[in-house]
């Protein structure tokens, strides 16, 4: 059997703005995606949100990133082609990196509000009470009071303060991705039975029900568009925190292959 070329196994010609190495600068870059095959779908990508993520891979960060780099894993994409048997119609999806079918009333005219609920919003789940903690300086009321504790924070923090807000056997969650490895205490996780754990991304059941509602109660998502060309300006200000809403690309209207 002859052996595939590079052009045969790769014949979708695609294009977008990549990282070339670690110092993160974008610049445009033509590259070739696989035949679309029975259990895939292929789309163009409208909207793309930036997530800190992309920040940290295209920065090498986590120390796996290979280069060039076209990041993206926030995306409000428009079907072109699937062959997958009793498959209904994709009118609109989102991936974040799994597919979520949108229901009609969840879309908008601009419903990429609603994509950017998608990652975003699977790590806010709801909240009976509030309480501002000024750690290290934890409130002394709150210690050992807490059955579980989602940690966003991607900065380098302490996080044994947290652990001792949680009662015996409780879990502190661990989604946000900091730089440099975090401090663990030990004894009080031993003699308190307490739990540290991860997670990347929110289950497909509990992302879907929380787009649902959000789309029930119309609930979506303040965001700042810009262009693609924009895209290293933004890289810097989300670097510097100067950033109040989530930045999303315009991709469909001003990416353009050169």
């Amino acid at each position: 059997m002859a052996a595939i070329s590079p052009e045969e196994e790769h014949p979708v010609k695609a294009f977008g703005w990549a990282a070339k190495d670690s110092s993160g600068v974008f610049s445009p870059f033509k590259f070739s995606r696989r035949a679309t095959g029975e259990k895939d779908v292929r789309f163009k990508v409208l909207y793309c949100g930036i997530c800190h993520s992309d920040l940290a891979m295209v920065k090498n960060e986590w120390g796996m990133s290979q280069y060039p780099i076209v990041p993206g894993v926030l995306i409000d994409p428009q079907e072109i082609e699937h062959h997958m048997q009793n498959a209904s119609t994709f009118t609109y999806i989102g991936s974040f990196p799994f597919v979520i079918k949108f229901l009609s009333t969840s879309v908008y005219g601009e419903r990429f509000n609603m994509i950017v609920i998608l990652r975003s919003g699977i790590k806010m789940p709801h909240i009976d009470k509030f309480s501002h903690l000024n750690v290290p300086n934890v409130n002394k009321a709150a210690m050992g009071t807490l059955d579980g504790i989602i940690d966003t924070v991607s900065a380098t923090h302490p996080i044994a303060p947290l652990i001792g807000l949680l009662k015996a056997q409780g879990k502190l969650i661990l989604v946000g991705a900091p730089e440099k490895p975090l401090e663990l205490p030990s004894f009080s996780l031993i003699v308190g039975r307490k739990i540290v754990a991860g997670s990347c991304i929110g289950g497909l059941k509990e992302t879907q029900e929380m787009l649902d509602f959000s789309a029930k109660h119309n609930i979506t998502a303040d965001v700042e568009v810009v262009p693609i060309d924009y895209v290293n300006t933004a890289m810097e200000r989300l670097a510097k925190a100067d950033v109040r809403y989530r930045f999303v690309i315009d991709v469909a209207g001003t990416l353009k292959a050169a």
